[in-house]
């Protein structure tokens, strides 16, 4: 008989109970049979804020990651708001029609130009998966919009746990296309295990783009702002989209009350610094000239500005600014940052600095701590640069090129 749950704090009650059977080793169908037994439907809220309250009460996110395939299987067919009324999915070239649109096409990509061959064998059936798998590659743009534009949106609501779980679940799921591709591209590899990995990652991706289209658009929708639609909108072709550019643009003017003021417009004249001084326009233009980024994360651990030169290491999404700085790292290596932030605040470190191999690159990646002349804190500069032709260097060089 069931006995359904209508109290909200019972229900997150109930919810928490049911899933942390899960984690506890009970069945996935008798967590189902549980919650069928107090529950018709469930809204994405409600989802989200359970997610939260575990992990606040001490939950590991990667054990809640771990297990996040098998939640959803528990609410499958209940969540209540999927289609709610104002569905931004229905305007052609908003930035959530753009991300339900891309997971049509990653889904044909996989029904079209990745299972066909995973029946067959041989070199070409080998080449075929191996252009597909560099075609599914791309896949990281799409994500990266939903990392960098999407979750901002939803944090600054207190919506946290949600992103940092889907978050680490795409890392894993881009690592084994890496290694998907490395394989593919290896006369020793065994295919037949490398069919193995692409029939798990495939699902995977498969689970990713359920919860976009179930449970994080819904939020999405019920979440962020026009204004912030548009900042989202006018950031998204910085990061790209998947495979191709939407042949529909969403374009808005800012309402005019809505309008914020520009640095041009509530700065005149020069700032003045230790040694003479620049008119705004000239520092912003200086600042991003320089042949490296530069990012300052202030006191409160939120990001507060970013050079935006040509020669950027790293994507810089304006809806960055006013972030967390916690929030903008994988959740693997937040704690890196963290750390070194911490070191600096507590006056144990000045600095700090890395060095890594990328394609064809050798980045060189330095923190500062930042302090005023009586020693106080005021935030961390981080430094990035690609010094590969720096290191290249030979010889002297007196002249003036030619060119």
């Amino acid at each position: 008989m069931s006995e359904f749950i209508n109290n909200s704090a019972k229900r997150q009650e109930m919810l928490k109970t049911i899933i942390k059977s899960l984690h506890a080793g009970a069945s996935l169908e008798s967590a189902k049979a549980e919650f069928r037994k107090h529950f018709s439907e469930v809204s994405t809220e409600e989802i989200s804020a359970m997610e939260q309250a575990l992990i606040k009460e001490g939950m590991a996110i990667e054990e809640v990651q771990n297990l996040c395939d098998v939640h959803a299987a528990v609410f499958d067919g209940a969540i209540s708001d999927i289609h709610p009324a104002k569905d931004h999915t229905k305007i052609p070239g908003h930035p959530v029609w753009v991300f339900k649109e891309e997971n049509n096409r990653i889904e044909q990509l996989i029904q079209e130009e990745i299972e066909p061959f995973l029946r067959l064998s041989g070199p070409n059936a080998v080449l075929m998966l191996r252009v597909a798998y560099d075609r599914l590659a791309e896949i990281h743009r799409h994500y990266a919009r939903k990392e960098y534009l999407f979750f901002p949106n939803l944090e600054k609501k207190g919506i946290d746990a949600p992103p940092k779980v889907m978050w680490a679940v795409d890392d894993e799921i881009r690592a084994e296309i890496k290694k998907i591709q490395e394989d593919l591209g290896s006369v020793e590899a065994d295919l037949e295990r490398t069919k193995q990995l692409i029939r798990s990652n495939i699902g995977r991706v498969r689970d990713m783009i359920s919860k976009e289209n179930n449970i994080l658009i819904p939020l999405l929708i019920d979440t962020v702002s026009f204004f912030d639609w548009i900042l989202v909108d006018g950031a998204t072709p910085e990061i790209g989209y998947f495979l191709d550019k939407p042949k529909h643009s969403w374009k808005k003017e800012k309402p005019e009350e809505n309008q914020e003021p520009s640095l041009s417009s509530t700065l005149s004249g020069e700032i003045s610094f230790d040694a003479g001084a620049l008119t705004p326009d000239q520092l912003n233009s200086m600042l991003n000239t320089l042949p490296l980024d530069l990012t300052f994360v202030d006191a409160n651990r939120r990001v507060k500005y970013f050079t935006q030169g040509k020669e950027r290491i790293f994507d810089r999404p304006v809806t960055i600014i006013g972030r967390q700085v916690s929030m903008c790292h994988p959740p693997a290596s937040v704690h890196v940052v963290e750390d070194i932030i911490s070191s600096f605040e507590k006056g144990e470190k000045d600095h700090e600095d890395f060095w890594i191999r990328m394609k064809d690159q050798f980045v060189y990646i330095r923190y500062f701590a930042v302090r005023d002349k009586s020693g106080a804190y005021l935030g961390t500069l981080e430094v990035t640069q690609n010094i590969k032709p720096i290191t290249e260097l030979l010889g002297e060089k007196r002249l003036v090129s030619k060119t």
